[in-house]
């Protein structure tokens, strides 16, 4: 299980995941900062990558390609960056019962 979290979310996020033991990245990272949504889409489902997005034509692309990657779409305010990791740490084992139960669009609200 690895995840490419979007540029709207920061890359402590992909920090946190990796010290949790997951591979993460964030666009940044592979330099997708600036990529269209549908290049993100193409790159996590080549790579098997479980999406983290607060973007919302994620939800809409899964629904419209079932077979896409795994989409986590938060449903945030926007918020400092450590409330919005203490939020995510909080949900996390929620997220990864979902995910190991064969989720493929899982909504968080914190």
């Amino acid at each position: 299980m690895q995840f490419l979290v979007d540029a709207q979310l920061p890359p402590a996020l992909a920090r946190w995941i990796r010290a949790q033991g997951y591979p993460a990245r964030h666009v940044a990272d592979i330099g997708m900062a600036s990529a269209l949504d549908p290049e993100i889409w193409d790159r996590a489902y080549g790579d098997g990558a479980i999406i983290i997005t607060k973007d919302e034509d994620f939800a809409t692309l899964r629904t419209i390609h079932p077979d896409g990657p795994t989409i986590i779409w938060l449903r945030t305010p926007n918020c400092r960056r450590q409330i919005l990791l203490d939020g995510f740490a909080r949900l996390w084992p929620q997220m990864l019962d979902r995910l190991n139960q064969g989720e493929m669009l899982i909504e968080l609200r914190s």
